[in-house]
């Protein structure tokens, strides 16, 4: 939830601890003692127990995480709860995951549709722990920060003492003619500069890959060269355009690129007087 973090704690003045108990989390624990702030039924610290959820997550203890999540939802810490899970999704488990759809959709139910500590809320809270443990764990997200923002610092001192650094962005100065030179398309200024239009956008920018276009996308794509009337393109420029990249070397081809790759106008309006008919093929090698 949004105010999740807000709950979690703040210190006065003097130094001292300050929390703040929801009233769900109030009343007895399970000796019969009144709950003192932040502990669970169980005589826990919510906090120890929302460290140990997460923990379990990123090692797919699935047991562990269950138990975590069911004394959170069950102890009126459902709104740490699903913080919690909820930025797991983004911290510990591997980009692309379709668990962070899952865990939202049972968050919705416990919170919306039930009560969160009541026993379909607590069934969404342990379908949500096990979901994410049962998830690839990874921390790329977390570690790809910490270096960026390492890189970045390295850059900036190296910069300021005149130097090359040490450790450079992936991208190193991000040039036209260099790796990423498909970038610098009619979309960009240099690109604009260099007459890109769609001629280069539609051999270089748009190429995907490894897997490549599937048949069919393949054969829109260029029935839709074929088609267009203010360029023309030759056979080999039809076969590039649809032709996966190096799953090794995924900006190769555009060192590799012709002179003849220059579009002498905007994204719509070039024309190329030496494509010629060049074996291009025609709409029925295509429509069959």
């Amino acid at each position: 939830m949004a105010d999740g973090d807000d709950r979690q704690a703040t210190f006065g003045s003097d130094g001292s601890l300050e929390t703040e108990t929801t009233p769900d989390a109030t009343g007895e624990n399970d000796f019969g003692e009144e709950k003192a702030a932040n502990e669970t039924d169980g005589g826990y610290s919510r906090y120890v127990v929302s460290s140990l959820l997460q923990k379990a997550v990123r090692r797919s203890d699935e047991e562990i995480a269950a138990w975590a999540a069911w004394e959170l939802a069950r102890s009126g810490y459902a709104w740490n709860l699903w913080d919690r899970l909820n930025l797991y999704v983004v911290e510990d488990l591997r980009a692309g995951d379709e668990i962070a759809l899952l865990i939202e959709r049972y968050e919705e139910l416990a919170t919306e549709r039930w009560e969160p500590d009541a026993w379909k809320g607590r069934l969404c809270a342990v379908h949500a722990a096990l979901a994410a443990a049962r998830a690839r764990s990874t921390r790329e997200a977390s570690n790809a920060d910490a270096y960026f923002s390492a890189v970045a610092e390295v850059r900036a001192e190296a910069r300021e003492r005149g130097e090359e650094p040490a450790h450079d962005f992936p991208v190193g100065d991000l040039e036209p003619e260099e790796t990423f030179d498909a970038v610098f398309d009619g979309h960009t200024g240099e690109g604009s500069k260099r007459g890109r239009g769609t001629r280069f956008f539609k051999t270089h920018g748009a190429r995907v890959g490894p897997e490549g276009e599937d048949e069919r996308s393949a054969r829109w794509q260029r029935l839709a060269m074929i088609l267009d009337e203010d360029v023309e393109y030759d056979a080999a420029e039809l076969d590039r355009a649809v032709e996966p990249v190096d799953p090794d070397d995924p900006w190769g081809e555009a060192n590799g690129r012709e002179e003849g790759d220059v579009d002498g106008g905007g994204d719509s309006s070039e024309s190329d007087d030496d494509s010629g008919d060049d074996g291009a093929g025609s709409l029925t090698d295509f429509t069959e």
